[in-house]
């Protein structure tokens, strides 16, 4: 019989949740004539048919509020090699996009160079949940980069995937 240890401390929850591998998106866009944007580890797909994707965000995120209020999003998938730009987008101080290649589309979007996709999106709807909020967004348009490798995020580390192997 398995037994399962309590869900009692919120370092331990910390720590298994992170056994699952993950990519991570930048979320930004221009405002006030700077870029604004925030790093989220909790990126997936959720619909086809309206197109929508998910991020959650965190009720302490300062930045989360003014992102929220913007017309259309960009959504960058993180490539290897975005470990620094990572860090700096989910920093809480200076300034996050210093040093990092990005550019913005006609909506104010704001994408990172060199992602392995970017998703121009609008907020759909929002849910709250425990301590974060699940940020529904519908998907206007993307791009796809399939020469950039993704920067996968497991066991609070970066790493890379390791390259397939051909079958003999």
């Amino acid at each position: 019989m398995i037994t399962l240890s309590p869900v009692s401390d919120s370092a331990a929850l910390r720590k298994a949740f992170a056994a699952f591998p993950s990519g991570i998106a930048a979320v930004c866009a221009h405002v006030d004539g700077q870029p604004a944007g925030v790093a989220a580890s909790s990126f997936t797909s959720v619909s086809l048919d309206p197109p929508l994707v998910s991020v959650c965000m965190q009720h302490t995120s300062t930045t989360w509020p003014i992102l929220r209020k913007c017309n259309r999003l960009g959504l960058s998938v993180l490539a290897e090699g975005h470990d620094e730009a990572c860090l700096q987008l989910a920093s809480k101080d200076g300034d996050r996009f210093a040093g990092i290649e990005w550019d913005r589309s006609p909506h104010d979007s704001v994408f990172i160079g060199s992602s392995t996709a970017w998703f121009e999106v609008s907020l759909f709807d929002e849910v709250m949940a425990g301590d974060h909020v699940i940020a529904l967004l519908e998907v206007h348009g993307m791009e796809i980069f399939t020469e950039n490798a993704p920067l996968i995020f497991h066991h609070s580390k970066f790493h890379k995937l390791a390259p397939t192997q051909p079958k003999s």
